[in-house]
């Protein structure tokens, strides 16, 4: 079954469709950006995002492609990229969404040809809003194969590219099993007390490390094997890392609605409201025993 008809028979509302299946057909233009001979961007032009990274040619790319696709067919109003430092607000918008998106996670690993992502949140008006009120939330993947995972409140659903750029069904109501897994970010030196005892245990029951540095493939990895990824606030950046907006938030609806949890290790994060579009946030997210210990071990430290 394709996407769109999948969407259409399951009853998601015409203009969430719409857009759903407008992130789908950007697929193939950000995986074009992968195959041009795009230059390294001479050390005097570098230029940072928000959070003070080095932006890569791709990241650019990859941005424009989902800002330039949505200006123009204003299927939202709102537009928050990882890439951009204000709110951009399209013009005589046909809806209300709101959007955050991650253009391109993990893109250092491009040049290496490991997996990187594609992550994207929709809200039903300002971005600005707990990740609970998210009404879609979905990831490409861009492996082996080209993959789109979704939820729009009503399970998690994988498709994968075909050759004519269509996404068709692959797994249909994916549920996060209980597997023994665990991809943590963050150098051990640098563990908070009560993260570095909750390694110790995931350790002494086995699980088995798996961290590549793509968020979208380590989690994508976790939702059909089990297990627990984690980027935690550490000596030096006790806030944490990653963006709540941007990867937080949309893969943490994914992961909840496949069973799953999603914490800054003391709380739910799709309960947080944001302050402003470059909050950051410790995350843990995976399979719910895993976040029941670390919210326990916060509590007693």
């Amino acid at each position: 079954m394709l996407l769109k008809e999948f969407l259409v028979d399951s009853g998601t509302e015409k203009n969430l469709t719409d857009l759903i299946v407008f992130f789908s057909e950007q697929a193939r233009n950000v995986k074009h950006g992968f195959f041009c001979t795009i230059p390294r961007t001479p050390s005097e032009e570098i230029t940072r995002n928000q959070f003070g990274e080095e932006q890569m040619a791709l990241d650019k790319y990859a941005d424009d492609v989902f800002i330039s696709g949505l200006k123009k067919s204003r299927l939202v109003r709102y537009i928050a990229t990882e890439e951009q430092d204000q709110i951009i607000e399209v013009e005589h918008p046909k809806n209300e969404f709101g959007v955050v998106i991650d253009p391109l996670d993990g893109s250092s690993l491009i040049d290496v040809n490991l997996c990187v992502g594609s992550i994207i949140g929709i809200y039903p008006g300002h971005v600005l809003e707990k990740g609970r009120t998210m009404v879609a939330a979905l990831y490409i993947l861009y492996g082996p194969l080209t993959t789109l995972t979704f939820t729009t409140g009503k399970g998690v659903h994988e498709f994968v590219m075909r050759d004519t750029g269509e996404f068709v069904l692959r797994h249909k109501d994916l549920r996060i099993p209980d597997g023994k897994i665990y991809a943590p970010g963050a150098l051990r030196k640098d563990y908070l007390p009560a993260h570095a005892q909750w390694i110790e245990s995931l350790e002494g029951a086995g699980y088995k490390l798996r961290f590549s540095g793509c968020f979208v493939g380590d989690v994508h990895q976790i939702l059909h094997k089990g297990g627990v990824f984690s980027y935690p606030g550490y000596k030096g950046k006790m806030q944490g890392k990653l963006r709540l907006l941007y990867e937080a938030n949309p893969m943490g609806m994914i992961i909840y609605q496949a069973g799953g949890a999603v914490s800054d290790g003391k709380t739910d994060i799709l309960t947080i409201k944001p302050e402003s579009i470059g909050q950051v946030t410790p995350i843990y997210v995976g399979g719910r025993k895993e976040i029941a210990l670390i919210e326990t071990l916060m509590t007693i430290e």
